[in-house]
């Protein structure tokens, strides 16, 4: 029970909170206090340190981490080239099936893998009309009728 009070151990314990707590809170900021908080505790390890020190050395990593490495690793996971070309692979030129009538003055929703979704075109289609996906803005597909094919 007395290591559980040592401040490495506490230190460490609350590091690995903050990076649980990164997957709940998505944003890369929380990884960046974990490893803060390890820092210290490898510090707290190896010398003794007083606790103004320790919330010192915490803040200071901590906010200099996030600093420095926090937009290049968001370039590195989150690329928008990635998503984009996610979104081409998985939707466009696939066909779908129109659940109602799209016309250019109203969206209608088709049917693509088994899930319907809001639409909208330049044509107009009937419902049941085979649709080709040309393209996404948000979560509404952008579709083209296939007999304009």
């Amino acid at each position: 029970m007395d290591n559980l009070l040592n401040p490495a151990v506490i230190w460490f314990i609350i590091g690995f909170i903050l990076f649980l707590l990164e997957f709940a809170v998505p944003g890369l900021i929380l990884f960046f206090f974990a490893i803060g908080a390890w820092v210290v505790a490898i510090l707290c390890a190896l010398i003794g340190i007083s606790i103004n020190v320790q919330l010192l050395i915490f803040v200071l990593i901590s906010a200099s981490s996030v600093l420095i490495f926090r937009n290049s690793l968001k370039k590195i996971f989150w690329s928008q080239k990635k998503s984009s070309s996610f979104i081409e692979d998985e939707f466009i030129g696939k066909t779908a099936k129109a659940e109602t009538a799209i016309s250019p003055s109203q969206n209608g929703k088709v049917e693509f893998r088994g899930t319907s979704w809001e639409a909208r075109s330049e044509d107009t289609i009937e419902k049941n009309e085979h649709v080709t996906i040309i393209g996404t803005n948000s979560i509404v597909l952008i579709v083209k009728s296939t007999k304009s094919l």
